[in-house]
C-alpha cells in the first residue's frame, strides 16, 4: 500500500467538467504532508482508507460510472483513448473522481472534529434520495456496481455532510462585494507583437507603426473594431474582463478609461496595444463576478481549515485494485442520475 496521492496529473485538459458534479470545492490538497500510518490490510474491495473512512469498489463505481456516462453523453463513447498532453480522459477522469470521492470522506471526518450532523430532516431527504435512484437502477447496474440502497444511502448522507461542513465553516465569510472590486470592462484590442529575440530596430519599427495606427484611431471617422481586424496581431479582438484577470499593465490603462474612449500605447509582455473601452461597467457581469469572488472567499477560507486538517490524516491506497478498475463497455448501464437525485431531493 502506499500514501493516497492527490496530485493531479501533469497538464491541464482542456475538457468539459461534469455537470451536475460537486458544489464544494474540487480537492487541492488531500494529503500533503500526511504521514502513513499503517492501519490494518484493506480488504480487496476497499479502494483507499483516510483516517477512519474506507471507500469502497460500490461506492467508487457510482461515481466513476456517472462520471463516465455523462461524459459519454456529451463527447462521445470513442473519446477515451484520445491523447490530452501525455494523458487520456480516461486516466484523467479516474483520478478527478478519486480525488472528488476522498475529499467527501476527508470531509466527513472534519464534520465529525466540528460536531456537525445531518438533521432529521436531511437524513429523511438521504432515504429519500437513495429509495428514489436505486429504483431507477436496471438490473444490469444493480449488479454491476455491486450495490444495495443501504451503499447509495450512505454516500449520499457523505455527500450532504460533506456540503453541510463546507457551508457551516464558511458562513462567517464576508459576502458584501462592491462594484468597484467586481467590475468587469468589455475594450476592443490591437496588439502589435514583439519577441525576446526581436531587435532594437524591429521594435522601435513595431512602436512606430503603432502610433501610426493610434493616430488613424482616434480620427473622428474611425472604425475601431475595423482597424483592430486589419492590423492586430492577435485574433482575439473583444473581450471582457475584470481586476487581477490581467497583467498590470493592460488593467490599469483600461480601467481608467471612459466607455468609447481609447487608450494610448500600453507596452506589455507581448507587445504594444492599444484599447478602445466598449464599456467601462457591465451590469450582468458584474454581478455574476460578485458571486464568484464571494465563492473564491469561501473557498480560501474553508481551504485554510481542511487543508491543515487532511495534512494529519494517513491515508492508504490499494493499488493493486485501482489499477484494475476500468470503464464499463455494456450498453444496458446508461444511469447518470446520481447528482441529479440528490439536486432534486435536497432543493440545489
Amino acid at each position: 500500500m502506499k500514501k493516497l496521492n492527490k496530485t493531479r496529473k501533469g497538464k491541464k485538459l482542456l475538457i468539459l467538467f461534469l455537470c451536475g458534479m460537486l458544489t464544494i470545492p474540487t480537492l487541492t490538497a488531500c494529503t500533503a504532508g500526511s504521514k502513513l500510518i499503517f492501519m490494518g490490510r484493506l480488504s480487496g474491495n476497499e479502494v483507499f482508507r483516510i483516517g477512519s473512512n474506507v471507500c469502497t469498489l460500490p461506492e467508487l463505481k457510482v461515481y466513476l460510472t456517472t462520471a463516465q456516462k455523462q461524459y459519454e453523453n456529451i463527447l462521445g463513447v470513442d473519446m477515451w483513448e484520445r491523447d490530452f498532453g501525455g494523458v487520456t480522459l480516461e486516466s484523467y477522469l479516474k483520478e478527478t473522481i478519486l480525488g472528488q470521492i476522498a475529499q467527501i470522506k476527508s470531509m466527513t471526518l472534519l464534520a465529525e472534529e466540528y460536531g456537525i450532523e445531518l438533521s432529521e430532516a436531511e437524513q429523511k431527504k438521504v432515504s429519500e434520495a437513495a429509495k428514489k435512484y436505486y429504483d431507477s437502477l436496471n438490473d444490469a447496474e444493480k449488479k454491476y456496481l455491486e450495490v444495495e440502497e443501504e451503499t447509495i444511502a450512505d454516500l449520499y448522507r457523505d455527500y450532504a455532510l460533506a456540503n453541510k461542513v463546507y457551508e457551516e465553516i464558511t458562513q462567517n465569510v464576508e459576502t458584501e462585494v462592491s462594484d468597484d472590486e467586481a467590475r468587469k470592462i468589455t475594450v476592443q484590442e490591437i496588439l502589435l507583437k514583439v519577441n525576446e529575440e526581436d531587435t532594437e530596430e524591429q521594435k522601435k519599427e513595431q512602436y512606430k507603426k503603432a502610433k501610426r495606427i493610434l493616430r488613424q484611431a482616434k480620427k473622428d471617422d474611425a472604425n475601431f473594431l475595423e482597424i483592430a481586424e486589419e492590423n492586430s496581431e492577435n485574433e482575439i479582438i473583444e473581450y471582457t474582463f475584470g481586476k487581477g484577470e490581467q497583467e498590470q499593465e493592460i488593467e490599469i490603462a483600461a480601467f481608467n478609461l471612459a466607455t468609447d474612449q481609447i487608450s494610448d500605447i500600453v507596452e506589455t509582455s507581448s507587445g504594444y496595444v492599444i484599447m478602445k473601452c466598449v464599456s467601462n461597467f457591465d451590469r450582468e457581469q458584474t454581478d455574476a463576478n460578485k458571486a464568484e469572488i464571494v465563492k473564491k472567499r469561501k473557498t480560501e477560507a474553508f481551504d485554510d481549515i481542511y487543508e491543515e486538517f487532511i495534512s494529519k490524516q494517513p491515508s492508504q491506497l490499494n493499488d493493486k485494485l485501482w489499477e484494475s478498475i476500468t470503464f464499463t463497455d455494456d450498453d444496458e448501464i446508461n444511469n447518470m442520475t446520481f447528482f441529479e437525485v440528490y439536486n432534486e431531493v435536497f432543493g440545489v
